[in-house]
């Protein structure tokens, strides 16, 4: 559970890299990507993990 937003929930993903070969791509790499976590210090003062794009709206909103 270290990998998720507190704020929002967004966790990782799985994707898929096609590797061509022989002329054809061979969908065979998978690969977990995970957000952009951050800590920031909320107005609370409590520190938390938050991916960038809950940090760039909680500055729009202040």
């Amino acid at each position: 559970m270290a990998r998720v937003c507190e704020i929002c929930s967004k966790k990782g993903i799985m994707v898929w890299k096609l590797v061509k070969l022989r002329g054809k791509f061979n969908p065979t790499i998978n690969k977990r990507k995970h957000p952009n976590l951050q800590l920031v210090t909320l107005t609370s003062g409590k520190r938390v993990k938050a991916c960038a794009k809950c940090i760039k709206a909680m500055g729009k909103n202040r």
